[in-house]
Protein backbone atom coordinates (compact mmCIF):
# COMPACT_ATOMS: atom_id res chain seq x y z
CA UNK A 1 0.00 0.00 0.00
CA UNK A 2 1.15 3.56 -0.20
CA UNK A 3 0.72 6.93 1.25
CA UNK A 4 0.47 9.97 -0.57
CA UNK A 5 2.34 13.30 0.74
CA UNK A 6 1.38 16.34 -0.83
CA UNK A 7 1.71 14.96 -4.93
CA UNK A 8 3.83 12.64 -4.09
CA UNK A 9 2.92 9.02 -3.72
CA UNK A 10 5.56 6.56 -1.47
CA UNK A 11 5.51 3.09 -1.55
CA UNK A 12 7.16 0.22 -2.65
CA UNK A 13 7.34 0.57 -6.26
CA UNK A 14 8.46 4.20 -6.12
CA UNK A 15 11.40 6.29 -5.06
CA UNK A 16 12.90 6.49 -1.50
CA UNK A 17 11.63 9.94 0.33
CA UNK A 18 14.11 11.62 2.35
CA UNK A 19 13.27 13.73 5.18
CA UNK A 20 15.77 16.13 6.62
CA UNK A 21 15.26 16.43 10.34
CA UNK A 22 16.71 19.97 11.01
CA UNK A 23 15.23 19.08 14.39
CA UNK A 24 16.89 21.51 16.83
CA UNK A 25 19.82 22.99 14.90
CA UNK A 26 18.59 26.25 13.84
CA UNK A 27 20.35 26.95 17.07
CA UNK A 28 17.20 29.49 17.55
CA UNK A 29 17.73 31.79 14.56
CA UNK A 30 15.11 31.96 12.14
CA UNK A 31 17.45 33.05 9.61
CA UNK A 32 19.23 29.33 10.11
CA UNK A 33 16.38 27.49 10.34
CA UNK A 34 15.67 28.66 6.38
CA UNK A 35 18.79 28.56 5.23
CA UNK A 36 19.23 24.90 6.63
CA UNK A 37 15.73 24.61 4.40
CA UNK A 38 17.23 25.80 1.39
CA UNK A 39 20.54 23.65 1.92
CA UNK A 40 18.23 20.33 2.38
CA UNK A 41 16.55 21.31 -0.97
CA UNK A 42 19.73 21.87 -2.29
CA UNK A 43 21.57 18.36 -1.05
CA UNK A 44 18.33 15.92 -2.21
CA UNK A 45 16.10 15.81 0.50
CA UNK A 46 12.13 15.56 -0.64
CA UNK A 47 10.92 17.26 2.97
CA UNK A 48 12.65 19.34 5.85
CA UNK A 49 11.26 18.75 9.53
CA UNK A 50 11.46 20.55 12.65
CA UNK A 51 9.99 19.66 15.94
CA UNK A 52 7.50 21.43 17.57
CA UNK A 53 7.21 21.47 21.14
CA UNK A 54 6.99 23.51 24.68
CA UNK A 55 9.49 22.45 27.20
CA UNK A 56 6.95 22.47 30.02
CA UNK A 57 4.77 20.15 27.62
CA UNK A 58 7.38 17.94 26.69
CA UNK A 59 9.56 17.40 29.82
CA UNK A 60 9.55 17.60 33.63
CA UNK A 61 11.51 20.09 35.58
CA UNK A 62 11.02 17.38 39.04
CA UNK A 63 11.52 14.68 36.76
CA UNK A 64 14.87 15.85 35.31
CA UNK A 65 16.48 17.41 38.26
CA UNK A 66 16.13 14.28 40.89
CA UNK A 67 17.22 11.80 38.46
CA UNK A 68 20.61 10.98 39.62
CA UNK A 69 22.51 12.07 36.59
CA UNK A 70 21.78 13.40 33.15
CA UNK A 71 22.28 10.04 31.26
CA UNK A 72 22.69 8.97 27.37
CA UNK A 73 23.50 11.53 25.38
CA UNK A 74 22.15 14.06 27.53
CA UNK A 75 25.28 13.82 29.20
CA UNK A 76 27.15 15.56 27.52
CA UNK A 77 24.92 18.69 27.67
CA UNK A 78 26.70 21.29 30.04
CA UNK A 79 22.94 22.55 30.39
CA UNK A 80 19.80 20.88 32.45
CA UNK A 81 17.54 19.38 30.28
CA UNK A 82 14.69 21.90 30.55
CA UNK A 83 17.24 24.78 29.67
CA UNK A 84 18.26 23.00 26.40
CA UNK A 85 14.50 21.78 25.52
CA UNK A 86 13.30 25.38 25.92
CA UNK A 87 16.32 26.78 24.13
CA UNK A 88 15.69 24.42 21.26
CA UNK A 89 12.15 24.95 21.28
CA UNK A 90 10.39 26.82 17.72
CA UNK A 91 8.64 29.67 18.17
CA UNK A 92 5.08 29.25 16.82
CA UNK A 93 5.36 32.53 15.03
CA UNK A 94 7.70 31.13 13.09
CA UNK A 95 5.30 27.92 11.51
CA UNK A 96 4.12 29.65 8.52
CA UNK A 97 7.44 31.05 7.45
CA UNK A 98 9.41 28.17 7.62
CA UNK A 99 6.30 26.51 5.56
CA UNK A 100 6.78 29.25 2.96
CA UNK A 101 10.01 28.95 2.57
CA UNK A 102 9.96 25.27 2.23
CA UNK A 103 7.27 25.58 -0.33
CA UNK A 104 9.41 28.71 -2.00
CA UNK A 105 12.29 26.43 -2.84
CA UNK A 106 9.88 23.39 -3.41
CA UNK A 107 10.49 20.70 -0.44
CA UNK A 108 7.52 19.65 1.96
CA UNK A 109 7.32 21.30 5.20
CA UNK A 110 7.08 18.42 7.96
CA UNK A 111 7.18 18.38 11.99
CA UNK A 112 7.36 16.25 14.60
CA UNK A 113 4.16 18.12 17.09
CA UNK A 114 4.66 16.95 20.57
CA UNK A 115 1.40 18.42 22.60
CA UNK A 116 -1.88 18.92 21.58
CA UNK A 117 -1.83 22.53 20.89
CA UNK A 118 1.10 21.72 18.81
CA UNK A 119 -0.48 19.26 16.95
CA UNK A 120 -3.58 22.05 16.38
CA UNK A 121 -1.34 24.59 15.69
CA UNK A 122 0.81 22.86 12.92
CA UNK A 123 -2.14 20.67 11.40
CA UNK A 124 -2.70 23.69 8.40
CA UNK A 125 0.51 23.80 7.42
CA UNK A 126 1.66 20.03 7.14
CA UNK A 127 0.87 17.70 4.91
CA UNK A 128 1.45 14.85 7.10
CA UNK A 129 2.68 13.80 11.03
CA UNK A 130 5.92 12.49 11.67
CA UNK A 131 5.34 11.03 15.01
CA UNK A 132 8.71 10.44 17.52
CA UNK A 133 10.14 7.35 18.83
CA UNK A 134 9.29 8.74 22.34
CA UNK A 135 5.59 8.94 21.66
CA UNK A 136 5.16 5.64 20.70
CA UNK A 137 3.16 4.41 24.08
CA UNK A 138 1.03 7.63 24.24
CA UNK A 139 -1.51 6.40 22.21
CA UNK A 140 -4.25 8.95 22.77
CA UNK A 141 -2.15 11.66 21.16
CA UNK A 142 -0.84 9.10 18.36
CA UNK A 143 -5.20 8.81 18.14
CA UNK A 144 -5.52 12.10 18.02
CA UNK A 145 -2.95 12.39 14.85
CA UNK A 146 -4.75 10.37 13.14
CA UNK A 147 -7.79 11.18 13.42
CA UNK A 148 -6.84 14.50 11.04
CA UNK A 149 -6.85 12.23 8.26
CA UNK A 150 -2.92 12.72 7.10
CA UNK A 151 -0.22 10.46 7.27
CA UNK A 152 1.55 9.27 9.96
CA UNK A 153 5.02 8.28 9.71
CA UNK A 154 5.76 6.90 13.46
CA UNK A 155 9.58 6.16 15.09
CA UNK A 156 9.93 3.03 16.75
CA UNK A 157 13.14 2.96 18.46
CA UNK A 158 13.59 2.23 22.02
CA UNK A 159 10.76 -0.02 22.21
CA UNK A 160 8.96 -3.34 22.00
CA UNK A 161 7.07 -5.42 19.33
CA UNK A 162 4.13 -5.02 21.49
CA UNK A 163 4.49 -1.35 21.85
CA UNK A 164 4.49 -1.11 18.49
CA UNK A 165 1.86 -2.97 17.51
CA UNK A 166 -0.48 -1.68 19.78
CA UNK A 167 0.90 1.92 18.46
CA UNK A 168 0.24 0.84 15.14
CA UNK A 169 -3.31 -1.33 15.51
CA UNK A 170 -4.30 1.98 17.36
CA UNK A 171 -3.12 4.59 14.18
CA UNK A 172 -4.72 2.17 11.59
CA UNK A 173 -8.25 1.78 13.15
CA UNK A 174 -8.37 5.37 12.39
CA UNK A 175 -6.30 5.87 9.62
CA UNK A 176 -4.54 3.38 7.13
CA UNK A 177 -2.05 5.74 5.77
CA UNK A 178 1.03 4.78 7.75
CA UNK A 179 4.56 4.43 7.80
CA UNK A 180 6.81 2.39 9.80
CA UNK A 181 10.13 3.44 10.96
CA UNK A 182 12.97 0.87 12.61
CA UNK A 183 15.15 3.93 14.94
CA UNK A 184 17.77 3.13 17.33
CA UNK A 185 17.32 6.54 19.65
CA UNK A 186 20.92 6.32 20.94
CA UNK A 187 22.22 9.75 19.83
CA UNK A 188 25.77 9.24 20.88
CA UNK A 189 27.00 9.27 17.05
CA UNK A 190 29.42 6.33 18.61
CA UNK A 191 30.58 3.88 15.52
CA UNK A 192 29.23 1.17 18.18
CA UNK A 193 25.70 2.09 17.75
CA UNK A 194 26.06 0.55 14.39
CA UNK A 195 25.37 -3.10 16.43
CA UNK A 196 22.17 -1.82 17.81
CA UNK A 197 20.34 -0.75 14.53
CA UNK A 198 18.98 -4.18 13.68
CA UNK A 199 17.70 -3.59 10.01
CA UNK A 200 16.28 -7.12 9.96
CA UNK A 201 12.91 -5.89 12.32
CA UNK A 202 12.14 -4.36 8.80
CA UNK A 203 11.53 -7.79 7.90
CA UNK A 204 8.99 -8.69 10.62
CA UNK A 205 7.32 -5.22 10.41
CA UNK A 206 6.63 -6.16 6.61
CA UNK A 207 5.47 -9.24 7.84
CA UNK A 208 3.65 -8.08 10.86
CA UNK A 209 1.84 -5.09 9.16
CA UNK A 210 2.04 -5.85 5.23
CA UNK A 211 -0.49 -2.69 4.69
CA UNK A 212 2.38 -0.13 5.93
CA UNK A 213 4.82 1.69 4.38
CA UNK A 214 8.39 0.81 6.12
CA UNK A 215 10.86 3.30 6.93
CA UNK A 216 14.42 3.90 8.63
CA UNK A 217 14.95 6.84 11.28
CA UNK A 218 18.64 7.12 11.50
CA UNK A 219 21.60 8.62 13.74
CA UNK A 220 24.24 6.94 12.38
CA UNK A 221 26.57 9.01 9.51
CA UNK A 222 27.42 6.24 7.23
CA UNK A 223 25.20 5.02 4.48
CA UNK A 224 25.06 1.17 5.46
CA UNK A 225 22.44 1.30 7.74
CA UNK A 226 20.16 3.58 4.86
CA UNK A 227 21.11 1.55 1.78
CA UNK A 228 20.66 -1.89 4.12
CA UNK A 229 17.58 -0.22 4.93
CA UNK A 230 16.40 0.38 1.41
CA UNK A 231 17.45 -3.21 0.52
CA UNK A 232 14.85 -4.33 2.84
CA UNK A 233 11.91 -2.43 1.34
CA UNK A 234 12.38 0.81 3.51
CA UNK A 235 11.15 3.71 1.45
CA UNK A 236 11.03 6.54 3.92
CA UNK A 237 14.33 7.91 5.68
CA UNK A 238 14.74 10.32 8.18
CA UNK A 239 17.82 11.81 9.26
CA UNK A 240 19.15 14.94 10.86
CA UNK A 241 20.54 17.35 8.53
CA UNK A 242 23.27 20.10 9.76
CA UNK A 243 25.84 22.89 8.15
CA UNK A 244 28.21 22.07 10.35
CA UNK A 245 28.61 19.13 12.80
CA UNK A 246 31.57 21.20 14.93
CA UNK A 247 28.51 23.63 16.20
CA UNK A 248 27.51 23.73 19.74
CA UNK A 249 23.78 21.96 19.72
CA UNK A 250 22.41 19.16 21.03
CA UNK A 251 21.68 17.66 17.32
CA UNK A 252 24.66 18.76 15.65
CA UNK A 253 27.09 16.02 16.23
CA UNK A 254 24.90 13.07 14.61
CA UNK A 255 23.34 15.26 12.06
CA UNK A 256 24.47 14.75 8.43
CA UNK A 257 26.20 17.97 6.37
CA UNK A 258 24.90 18.82 2.69
CA UNK A 259 27.71 16.58 1.51
CA UNK A 260 26.93 13.56 3.46
CA UNK A 261 23.35 13.76 2.72
CA UNK A 262 23.98 14.33 -1.38
CA UNK A 263 26.25 11.21 -1.50
CA UNK A 264 23.78 9.32 0.58
CA UNK A 265 20.94 10.03 -1.75
CA UNK A 266 23.52 9.85 -4.75
CA UNK A 267 23.83 6.06 -3.37
CA UNK A 268 20.16 5.11 -2.56
CA UNK A 269 19.57 6.02 -6.35
CA UNK A 270 22.39 4.06 -7.71
CA UNK A 271 20.83 1.08 -5.33
CA UNK A 272 17.55 1.49 -6.42
CA UNK A 273 18.43 1.54 -9.84
CA UNK A 274 20.49 -1.60 -8.69
CA UNK A 275 17.81 -3.56 -7.15
CA UNK A 276 15.41 -3.54 -10.21
CA UNK A 277 12.95 -6.39 -11.15
CA UNK A 278 12.23 -9.45 -9.25
CA UNK A 279 11.93 -11.28 -11.81
CA UNK A 280 14.81 -12.95 -13.68
CA UNK A 281 15.39 -13.00 -17.29
CA UNK A 282 18.61 -11.61 -19.81
CA UNK A 283 18.23 -8.23 -19.93
CA UNK A 284 19.22 -5.85 -22.61
CA UNK A 285 23.02 -5.54 -21.36
CA UNK A 286 24.12 -8.86 -21.31
CA UNK A 287 22.48 -9.97 -24.21
CA UNK A 288 25.96 -10.21 -26.52
CA UNK A 289 27.36 -11.97 -23.36
CA UNK A 290 24.96 -14.38 -23.43
CA UNK A 291 26.03 -15.25 -26.46
CA UNK A 292 30.24 -15.54 -26.13
CA UNK A 293 30.30 -16.70 -22.67
CA UNK A 294 27.05 -19.37 -22.77
CA UNK A 295 27.83 -22.69 -24.85
CA UNK A 296 26.02 -24.33 -27.51
CA UNK A 297 26.55 -28.14 -28.70
CA UNK A 298 28.93 -28.32 -31.87
CA UNK A 299 30.88 -31.22 -33.93
CA UNK A 300 33.53 -32.79 -32.58
CA UNK A 301 34.77 -33.62 -35.82
CA UNK A 302 33.79 -34.08 -39.51
CA UNK A 303 30.41 -35.17 -39.68
CA UNK A 304 28.83 -36.79 -42.92
CA UNK A 305 25.53 -36.65 -43.82
CA UNK A 306 23.47 -39.82 -42.71
CA UNK A 307 25.57 -40.01 -39.94
CA UNK A 308 23.95 -41.47 -36.39
CA UNK A 309 25.25 -38.65 -33.49
CA UNK A 310 26.54 -40.54 -30.46
CA UNK A 311 27.84 -38.59 -27.33
CA UNK A 312 31.52 -38.49 -28.76
CA UNK A 313 30.83 -36.46 -31.72
CA UNK A 314 29.48 -33.90 -30.07
CA UNK A 315 31.16 -30.73 -28.20
CA UNK A 316 30.11 -28.32 -25.95
CA UNK A 317 31.74 -25.09 -26.94
CA UNK A 318 31.43 -21.68 -26.64
CA UNK A 319 29.68 -19.26 -28.35
CA UNK A 320 26.32 -20.33 -28.04
CA UNK A 321 25.37 -19.00 -31.51
CA UNK A 322 21.78 -18.03 -31.95
CA UNK A 323 19.27 -20.37 -33.13
CA UNK A 324 21.78 -23.51 -31.95
CA UNK A 325 20.72 -25.87 -29.87
CA UNK A 326 21.30 -25.85 -26.14
CA UNK A 327 23.90 -28.14 -24.16
CA UNK A 328 20.76 -29.42 -22.07
CA UNK A 329 19.50 -30.89 -24.80
CA UNK A 330 22.35 -33.24 -25.54
CA UNK A 331 20.43 -36.22 -24.16
CA UNK A 332 17.88 -35.94 -27.09
CA UNK A 333 20.55 -35.45 -30.13
CA UNK A 334 22.15 -38.24 -29.24
CA UNK A 335 20.74 -41.21 -31.71
CA UNK A 336 19.72 -38.74 -34.24
CA UNK A 337 20.98 -38.54 -37.64
CA UNK A 338 23.06 -35.47 -39.25
CA UNK A 339 20.75 -34.52 -42.55
CA UNK A 340 23.91 -32.20 -44.11
CA UNK A 341 27.46 -32.57 -43.79
CA UNK A 342 29.17 -30.76 -40.76
CA UNK A 343 32.32 -29.52 -40.52
CA UNK A 344 34.39 -29.81 -37.43
CA UNK A 345 33.16 -27.04 -34.92
CA UNK A 346 29.75 -26.28 -36.83
CA UNK A 347 26.72 -25.54 -34.68
CA UNK A 348 24.20 -28.09 -34.48
CA UNK A 349 20.59 -27.48 -34.94
CA UNK A 350 17.53 -29.18 -35.42
CA UNK A 351 17.15 -28.52 -38.66
CA UNK A 352 19.92 -30.03 -39.73
CA UNK A 353 19.09 -33.34 -37.72
CA UNK A 354 16.35 -36.17 -38.37
CA UNK A 355 15.56 -39.56 -37.03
Amino acid sequence: MDIKINNRLIGPTHPTYFIADIAANHDGSLERARMLIRLAKEAGADAAKFQHFQAPKIVSEYGFTHMNAQVSHQATWKKSVTQVYAEASLPQDWTPILKEECDRVGIDFFTSPYDYDSIEHVDPYVPAYKVGSGEIDWIEALEHMASKGKPILIATGASTIGEVQKAVHAILRLNRQLCVMQCNTNYTASPENYDHINLNVLKTYAVMFPDVVLGLSDHTHGNATVLGAVALGARVIERHFTDDNNREGPDHKFALNPEAWAHMVAETRLLERALGSADKFITENERDTSVVQRRCLRAARDIKAGEVFTREMIDVLRPATPGAIKPDQIENVIGTRALVDMPLGKELRWTDLGM
